[in-house]
């Protein structure tokens, strides 16, 4: 599938040095941007085709945490950890003169979100909180740390599609091999040697490997930061990371919030889901 490009290249200084980077889709100045953020080893190809939708309507950012992507990898792994991603994005909030945004993080970008809300919520004017929340699900963190930081290599994309069916073939049951050439095409890069390897710094592991590097601090009072905006919980029916349970207290804690429930998907939807665009539409509407 050829790439439409809808969008410039930005980059923005991180306070250690560091140049990241982030795809820029033009959008009206009278509404607040949209900024997305991804998941652990994701990058911005992961909200192409939601940013291709929003665009013209809405300016949409797609960052890429550093160590992904475009942005620069970190001289310290130890740096590879959801504090300093805050501090990255709030340099380009700072950088660019963002005053107000709307949110939408996938996974790490949502416990990133999560924290932009504790740290001043008045500026987040919607949120899209897609399969995270303030409490996650050990299973599906050991899954996840069973598999980032190895690298690995593929001769043609082909080969690629089917590794990563093979490793994530119950998270999206319903795939076929097109679907599974996107994704690899979104998770994987051609290096300069000719191979296709996976688009991050192998070393966003390390801290996992610290002992007490995968605690977190009680994240339920960043939900009550939320209050007062609209906020979208999406959850994939099949997610070992956030739980129903979590979902539906999250939402019985905030007052403008709407929970959906992705059918046979896992950790985590896409956002291309019909559901899921229709949920964003609405809270979009709801954007003061």
């Amino acid at each position: 599938m050829a790439e439409r490009r809808n969008y410039t290249d930005g980059y923005w200084w991180s306070r250690d040095g560091l140049r990241l980077h982030y795809r820029d889709y033009a959008g009206t100045s009278d509404r607040p941007p949209i900024l997305c953020m991804p998941g652990l080893t994701r990058n911005a190809r992961d909200f192409e085709m939601l940013a291709n939708r929003l665009a013209g309507q809405w300016r949409v950012l797609a960052l890429e945490f550093r160590g992904r992507g475009e942005s620069a990898y970190a001289k310290d792994p130890l740096s590879y950890v959801p504090l300093t991603y805050l501090q990255d994005v709030e340099a380009l909030l700072a950088e660019r003169e963002i005053e107000r945004f709307v949110s939408v993080g996938t996974s790490l970008g949502g416990i990133v979100t999560m924290l932009l809300a504790a740290t001043d919520g008045a500026r987040l004017a919607g949120v899209v909180l897609n399969d995270v929340g303030p409490e996650l699900n050990p299973a599906g963190l050991s899954r996840i740390r069973s598999y980032v930081g190895k690298g690995v290599w593929h001769p043609t994309w082909m080969h690629a599609a089917r590794h990563v069916a093979e490793a994530h073939g119950e998270v999206y049951p319903g795939y076929g091999i097109e679907d599974w050439l996107c994704m690899a095409k979104r998770l994987y890069r051609v290096n300069s040697s000719g191979r296709i390897v996976l688009d991050y710094d192998m070393k966003i592991a390390e801290p996992f490997r610290v002992p007490g590097g995968d605690a977190a601090p009680d994240l339920w009072p960043t939900i009550d930061a939320l209050k007062g905006r609209p906020v979208l919980v999406v959850r994939g029916e099949r997610s070992d990371i956030l739980s129903a349970e979590t979902a539906e207290r999250m939402v019985a804690r905030l007052d403008e919030a709407e929970l959906v429930t992705v059918p046979g998907v896992g950790h985590a939807p896409t956002l291309d889901e019909p559901e899921v665009i229709a949920a964003v539409e609405r809270m979009l509407a709801r954007v003061r």
